[in-house]
């Protein structure tokens, strides 16, 4: 597929290795097109820029060879890129102070013009968070917010079900070309978003999983988001990253709370003494956001609830001496309990040999 002029251009010089994208919107001001900067001389240039860089973009900027690369990945219907020039680059990110230059877009890039609202956290979830993420998801995606999230394990992968799930759908913000999947473990669901909602990447074809690229990923989540909602993290959880993001460019901050004992919960508490808003329901969001819908919740196992078992543990973690404590069952009839209940999806196993109920 032939690459028009103007995208060219803009390729030429945002596939210049060392060329960031703060440097190219200031080139950009400073020679009001990208075939103004491309036509520039190395001396004007070098004012700006090192005279490496200089020397690249006066000698027409990157090779063919990436040029062609990225004209065949276009030859697929799903694929396209917009630009800063483009009148549907998401408005959105033109609010934020450091919107990328270009963005590569795969599957249903109308979902960029739409409302989006955030739902992020741990890598290392719990069953309940999971839970939580997919359920809260559902709710705001009904109510008419694409869902946003970063496509790592964990809750961001539940709220992408979630979205999915809902009329809405849901954009994945990615931290690599949108030629590979990161992580493999969601090569699934990569797909099922390709096809059914929205794949986003700043980062060229190519680009591997670099530990730097995610943070940067972070401020497209919020960038595209009305709001965004921390389901788990612990302290140092890269979501405390993009809900600091979200407040420095003016969006609403959401917190789930959690178990005072729950390294999971830590993040979460944490942002709510920051100020985040608290809440125990997607209904508590929608309020917020002055949007009135339908609450879903996750449904129990048929049958669950009449466990007397259950009477006995609470959402706090707790042992199996403890159960036995409680209950009067010796440890035999309570191990054959847990075994039912965690398989009928009613309670999780915790490490160190502790229990705990899901909703």
């Amino acid at each position: 597929m032939a690459v028009d002029a103007d995208l060219k251009a803009w390729l030429r010089l945002s596939l210049i290795d060392g060329l960031g994208a703060q440097t190219l919107r200031r080139l950009l001001l400073d020679f009001s097109s990208p075939q103004g900067v491309l036509a520039a001389s190395r001396s004007a240039l070098g004012s700006r820029v090192t005279p490496e860089l200089a020397a690249t973009i006066a000698a027409g900027g990157a090779c063919d060879a990436r040029i062609e690369a990225v004209a065949r990945w276009l030859e697929d219907p799903a694929n396209r890129i917009v630009t800063l020039a483009d009148a549907d680059y998401p408005p959105a990110l033109l609010q934020i102070h450091d919107p990328p230059p270009l963005l590569y877009l795969k599957g249903r890039s109308e979902l960029l013009t739409r409302p989006g609202f955030a739902v992020v956290g741990s890598r290392n979830a719990s069953a309940q968070g999971i839970a939580n993420a997919e359920a809260f998801a559902g709710v705001l995606g009904e109510a008419g917010f694409v869902i946003v999230s970063g496509l790592a394990l964990g809750i961001d992968a539940a709220a992408h079900r979630g979205g999915l799930a809902s009329a809405a759908s849901t954009i994945a913000v990615v931290g690599t070309g949108l030629d590979s999947v990161y992580p493999k473990r969601n090569h699934a669901l990569a797909h099922e978003i390709a096809s059914r909602g929205l794949l986003v990447s700043e980062f060229p074809l190519g680009t591997p999983p670099l530990a730097a690229n995610f943070p940067r990923r972070n401020r497209l989540i919020c960038g595209l988001s009305r709001g965004v909602l921390v389901v788990e993290a612990a302290p140092s959880s890269g979501s405390l990253i993009t809900a600091r993001l979200a407040a420095e460019q003016g969006r609403e901050v959401f917190a789930i709370p959690g178990s005072i004992h729950s390294p999971l919960a830590k993040g979460c508490h944490a942002l709510i003494k920051q100020g985040a808003k608290l809440v125990e329901s997607a209904q508590d969001i929608l309020e917020e956001m002055g949007i009135t819908a339908t609450q879903r919740t996750p449904s129990a196992a048929a049958g669950e609830l009449q466990h007397p078992l259950l009477e006995h543990i609470g959402f706090e973690p707790v042992d199996v001496q403890a159960l036995c404590t409680r209950s009067g069952l010796d440890a035999a009839a309570v191990n054959a309990a847990l075994t039912g209940l965690e398989i009928s999806g009613a309670i999780e196993a915790l490490p160190g040999g502790r229990w705990q109920r899901i909703r």
